[in-house]
């Protein structure tokens, strides 16, 4: 583990933005004899959602927590119904389960796309790759809004959640998924235009842009191998962006650094219908079909929520101890004030008790599930593929091998989600009205596009006692805990080589290689000096 007793010197210098996406982020690093050597993380903006939703209704986490994200709303609609269904103990017939396997599904299908042309590869064309013989070609494909498969990836990455829209009524911003079940029940039609406009998506982007090749072909792929020789098996392949991708970031070099905590959690998404019709926190487990588990240091072990807890040593909350989340506060303190006891994010920094290690910090998002699809020993239904771990063995975690890991995904929900479609029973139920006890504890997650995605939740005298959620960013963005621990994403950055020191533009692979849904501000200084080292814009967006 990386620890650090450094407290934060002042910044002058001002990069913006690292992350495309939503809130704020500052990333504070100091750069030695152009590599980084120390990073903080700092969540620069307070949420509150936790103590907005205390004392209200059960169902108010249905409504609000989809507001914390513009992105992943769904998937916050999701894991909160999750979480009543346990703490009511709800009946949800086969057909509800479906229907939100195949939201979810769609909602990320749409961020694969969007993620990667419109946040990461348009870094892909910076002047510090122009000695890259594919260079030209980069800029050709990937620049912004110009760019030929830019256009195309941006454009076309809407499709999916057109079928989110079908079934949920809008997107984003949904509330059709309630305790026992969904409130819409597709019709034949339904059904129709959502098959119709997935199969539009892939074979306008996903196979003929993306792949070069139908997804079968793709998914037959499972050592790093068989990815390279993929690569070279025909002209197609080797010219989709896909192949090319791979090529160019072999070429830059992006596969060398950004390496993180190399520990990993996924909390696991979409149910087997015929498992999980009495959801149960017990059950969730073996009902999974993208499967839970933890993998550090080379050993699998499975998920148990009772081991997750919240560190606030370094976070602007009062709190002396890590709290599980039922037991979760959220207190917060003046910033300004407690910045001089070493406080310095408004993140919390979530962290998993492994026998053999203790609290630790574990990196979520894509990487962490297909290692989870990895670990030996699957139920029939659950997700079995060993590329990944292949790839970590072979390669070790990188920004390219976390980036391959998010695309990997598209041809894998695609043809879940055909299947969970042509599975529908439409004379059937899609709700069973749930009794609403008093009081109880429920634990709902999923995988969001960005990883790990959690709500606890406590019920006492019919309202909301206790609510804490956990994001995949929250994961990864967390500052160091209690024992100076960096969280995953100062670990990452820790090591990077920066090229050019007037555009750093490594720091923002690195960043952007987990996605997190902050805007991100780096901060640089040198080391030995503390002197300004320059002042810039990263591919002069604000």
């Amino acid at each position: 583990m990386t620890t650090v007793d450094d407290p934060i010197s002042s910044v002058d210098l001002f990069v913006s933005p690292l992350g495309r996406v939503e809130g704020d982020l500052d990333v504070r690093v100091t750069i030695d004899d152009g590599v980084v050597t120390s990073a903080h993380t700092e969540a620069a903006m307070f949420r509150g959602f936790e103590i907005i939703l205390r004392g209200k209704d059960p169902q108010a986490g249905l409504i609000v927590t989809p507001r914390i994200c513009g992105i992943c709303g769904g998937s916050h609609l999701y894991k909160a119904c999750y979480a009543l269904d346990t703490a009511w103990s709800t009946h949800v017939p086969q057909n509800a389960t479906l229907v939100r396997n195949i939201a979810q599904a769609c909602e990320t299908l749409q961020s694969i796309p969007r993620y990667f042309y419109a946040l990461f590869a348009i870094d892909l064309v910076n002047k510090n790759y122009a000695s890259s013989s594919m260079y030209d070609e980069a800029v050709r494909r990937f620049a912004p809004y110009v760019g030929t498969s830019y256009q195309k990836g941006v454009v076309l990455s809407g499709k999916p959640v057109e079928v989110y829209a079908i079934f949920g009524g809008q997107w984003p911003h949904s509330s059709f998924m309630v305790p026992g079940g969904v409130m819409s029940a597709p019709n034949l039609a339904d059904v129709t235009r959502g098959t119709a406009i997935l199969n539009h998506w892939k074979d306008n982007w996903l196979e003929a842009e993306w792949l070069g090749c139908p997804i079968e072909r793709w998914l037959e792929i499972k050592t790093w191998e068989d990815m390279l020789a993929w690569v070279y098996e025909n002209e197609s392949q080797h010219d989709s962006d896909c192949g090319f991708f791979i090529r160019y970031a072999l070429d830059i070099g992006l596969d060398k650094y950004g390496a993180g905590v190399g520990r990993y959690i996924s909390t696991g998404t979409y149910f087997e219908p015929t498992m999980y019709e009495n959801p149960t926190i017990d059950a969730r487990n073996d009902a999974l079909i993208g499967r839970s588990g933890v993998y550090a240091d080379g050993a699998w072990s499975t998920f148990d929520h009772l081991r997750v807890t919240e560190d606030v040593a370094h976070s602007f909350f009062r709190g002396d101890r890590p709290l599980h989340p039922w037991d979760g506060e959220t207190i917060p303190v003046d910033p300004i004030a407690t910045r001089k006891d070493g406080k310095y994010s408004w993140a919390k920094s979530p962290r998993y008790d492994i026998p053999t290690l203790g609290r630790t910090p574990l990196e979520a998002g894509p990487l962490a599930r297909r290692v989870a699809a990895g670990a030996p020993d699957p139920l029939g239904h659950q997700d079995s593929d060993p590329l990944f771990v292949d790839m970590l063995d072979k390669l070790g975690p990188s920004v390219f091998v976390r980036q391959m890991a998010r695309m990997h995904e598209a041809p894998k929900y695609y043809t879940w989600v055909m299947d969970w479609m042509s599975r529908l029973d439409l004379s059937g139920s899609f709700y069973t009205k749930p009794v609403e006890p008093e009081s109880g504890k429920g634990f709902g997650s999923t995988e969001a596009a960005r990883g790990a995605l959690s709500d606890w939740i406590v019920l006492d005298k019919g309202k909301i006692e206790n609510y804490q959620v956990v994001t995949p960013t929250a994961w990864n963005i967390g500052p160091r805990d209690g024992d100076g621990v960096l969280g995953p994403i100062e670990q990452a950055l820790v090591g990077t080589p920066i090229t050019d020191m007037q555009d750093p533009v490594e720091l923002g692979h690195v960043a952007r290689s987990f996605d997190s849904c902050l805007v991100c501000t780096v901060h640089a200084y040198d080391g030995k000096s503390g002197r300004e080292l320059s002042r810039f814009v990263v591919n002069g967006m604000v």
